[in-house]
């Protein structure tokens, strides 16, 4: 994602977190002033525990955007409720946009059976706090038409459901089992409550829109790559099979999921600097003369220049630059060596060049498994580097382990 939407996303997450505390600030003066409920809490422990939980969802879903899924966060978010509310029982539900329903995203304290429900807009109490955009609290859950009863039955704890709204766009709901029973007399907490869904809110509503930008910049990286490949009749279909071999690579040597993104679509997009090279030149069959070499290694600066003004493909553009480097310093385009090579390059380096091996070319038929893997170690520490090398070789036999036996 480009750092000036992220830019935009952090400072509107920043906003929300302001106007949340803000006005937690109103309502603990207010209860400064007023006779505390005799069930209340301290209204300054509870400024204090709230603005420790809403740094921390802040944080959470900040600095992992990419790396962590809605059920860990709604499991985060969940468990700060409930300490909030001092209850055991809770879930929250989150809304499937595609067919309209609620389903529960993260549970506490439910049987497993309750886990499957799923209500629609205006169903059940969870639904109505949804369509309407407020908090509803039941009292007395099993005498009220509102609640939806589950296979266990009506709890006989009183209920609080919380929508989880942005910019009035509903995301899902927060329900609390109100287990202590002393949420009804404490209207301090209600509205903590009701504060920490704002920001658990805004983060998923983040997390939504990164998921959604990722989703179209990979749509973007498949359409680029998918037209380089249809010039290269002997590469025809091979995209996501190369993105498969770059991301299991990136993952066996530990990469941040961030970079694992970069290398597959650097893996991806490795050719599409050929779209500026002669089609004769690309498909001939025979050995190519100094001056043709000479334009096919261009391919490399072709594509960095074509990917570096596009901002959130701007690592991969380097990727691309330099996946011909070789590891002794005798590739191109500039000659690096060793770790001067990024490190994305180099993982490229090895999966394209399994990728050639093992498909049919214009001057020779595809190579057998045994000999591409020879290959490979043959040219670690000359042209590949080795630790990338030996990596990719653990990958490939787990993967061959893992297929079925060929039938007779």
């Amino acid at each position: 994602m480009g750092p000036w939407i992220l830019a935009v996303l952090c400072l509107a997450l920043l906003a929300a977190l302001w106007w949340a505390l803000t006005e937690l600030y109103r309502l603990k003066m207010a209860h400064v002033r007023a006779s505390p409920s005799p069930v209340a809490r301290n209204p300054s422990e509870q400024f204090d525990q709230l603005l420790s939980m809403l740094i921390a969802l802040h944080e959470y879903g900040v600095s992992r955007t990419g790396n962590v899924s809605n059920e860990e966060f709604c499991g985060l978010f969940l468990d700060k409720a409930l300490q909030l509310a001092g209850s055991a029982r809770g879930t929250v539900m989150m809304l499937d946009e595609e067919n309209g329903t609620l389903s529960i995203c993260a549970a506490k304290g439910l049987p497993r059976a309750e886990k499957a429900l799923q209500l629609k807009p205006g169903e059940g109490l969870a639904g109505r706090a949804m369509k309407s955009g407020r908090p509803i609290f039941l009292p007395e859950p099993r005498k009220d038409p509102r609640f939806v009863m589950g296979p266990e039955g009506a709890p006989p704890e009183p209920i609080l459901s919380v929508p989880l709204m942005l910019k009035g766009k509903p995301l899902g709901v927060l329900n609390i089992h109100d287990t202590s029973k002393a949420l009804a007399a404490d209207e301090t907490t209600l509205k903590c409550i009701s504060l920490l869904a704002v920001e658990a809110a805004a983060v998923l509503h983040h997390q939504q829109r990164y998921d959604s930008l990722q989703t179209f910049y990979l749509e973007m990286v498949q359409t680029l790559a998918r037209a380089v490949d249809a010039r290269d009749a002997y590469a025809h279909d091979r995209v996501e099979h190369s993105r498969a071999w770059a991301r299991d690579l990136a993952r066996e040597m530990n990469l941040p999921e961030q970079m694992v993104r970069y290398v597959e679509f650097a893996t991806m997009l490795q050719g599409v600097g050929k779209i500026g090279i002669d089609q004769a030149i690309l498909s001939k069959p025979g050995k190519l003369t100094p001056e043709e070499f000479e334009q096919i290694k261009k391919h490399t600066t072709i594509g960095y220049r074509m990917l570096a003004p596009i901002k959130f493909l701007g690592p991969v553009a380097q990727m691309v630059l330099y996946h011909q480097e070789w590891y002794n310093g005798r590739g191109y385009p500039e000659g690096l060596k060793g770790e001067e090579i990024p490190l994305g390059s180099r993982i490229v380096a090895v999966v394209t060049a399994w990728e050639a091996m093992n498909s049919d070319r214009p001057y020779r038929k595809r190579l057998s498994r045994e000999v591409a893997v020879s290959e490979l170690k043959k040219g670690a520490g000359t042209q590949f580097d080795p630790q990338v090398v030996e990596a990719f070789l653990r990958a490939e036999a787990r993967r061959q382990a893992e297929e079925p036996p060929a039938k007779d």
